[in-house]
C-alpha cells in the first residue's frame, strides 16, 4: 500500500480528477495550500507598495491505493498535470504501514482502492 501525494496547480484539478476516475482510482482527499518550489519569485505592486510574491496557489491531493494501483494513478496525474512550464508540481509515494476503515472495519488493502480483478 501507499499514499501518493501530488501537488499540482489549481487549474488542472478538473483534468487531474477525470484522468484518476479513468484510471478507477477512487477516494482521495483534496486540500487548498499554497507552496514555492523552484519558480522564479514574481513581483506585484500592490496599493502602490512593491511586494514579492513567494508563494503560489496549489492542490494537494492525497490518494492511498493499493500495489496495483501506484502506477496508474502517477501516470494519471503526470498525463493530466503536466504544462511543461515551471510550477507544474511534484508526486510523492509514500509507504503506508497499516489503513483501517472507520465505517467497516475492514483493514489494508480491503480499506484503499480495491485490487483489479484478476490480480
Amino acid at each position: 500500500m501507499k499514499l501518493i501525494v501530488a501537488i499540482v496547480r489549481p487549474e488542472k484539478l478538473n483534468d487531474v480528477l477525470e484522468a484518476l476516475f479513468k484510471a478507477e482510482v477512487r477516494g482521495l482527499t483534496i486540500t487548498r495550500v499554497m507552496g514555492h518550489g523552484g519558480g522564479t519569485e514574481r513581483v506585484e505592486t500592490y496599493r502602490g507598495t512593491t511586494v514579492k510574491m513567494g508563494l503560489y496557489d496549489k492542490v494537494k491531493l492525497e490518494i492511498g491505493v493499493s500495489e496495483p494501483f501506484v502506477e496508474p494513478t502517477i501516470q494519471a496525474i503526470l498525463s493530466s498535470a503536466r504544462t511543461g512550464e515551471v510550477g507544474d508540481g511534484k508526486i510523492f509515494v509514500l509507504p503506508v504501514e497499516k489503513v483501517i476503515r472507520i465505517r467497516t472495519g475492514e483493514e489494508d488493502e480491503a480499506a484503499v482502492t480495491p485490487v483489479k480483478p484478476g490480480e
